[in-house]
């Protein structure tokens, strides 16, 4: 196995989706998106809907809802980034 068939690069140097960089932007990058989502939604529930009246775990529901916005925002950073460099060294 060469290292193009092990990142997943044709013989022209473009990505094919497979290897591990298309492991990773097929599969993990878009599980871990769901679930930055998913501590943002649980947030929102627990903040708005559950707990109405308990101000304490309201201010657990804003942390949750905080952290998930963080943690999209360095996502869809991260991944940006990564798209510019990969275009940048002609893989994209």
């Amino acid at each position: 196995m060469t290292f193009a068939d092990y990142v997943g690069v044709d013989t022209a140097g473009h990505l094919t989706g497979g290897g591990l960089i298309g492991l990773i932007n097929n599969v993990a990058i878009p599980v871990i998106f769901a679930l930055a989502f998913g501590v943002f939604v649980w947030g929102v529930i627990n903040y708005f809907f559950l707990n109405g009246g308990n101000e304490t775990k309201r201010e657990e529901g804003r942390a949750f809802i905080l952290w998930g916005v963080i943690g999209i925002a360095i996502l869809f950073s991260v991944w940006g980034f990564v798209n510019i460099l990969l275009s940048t060294l002609g893989f994209a």
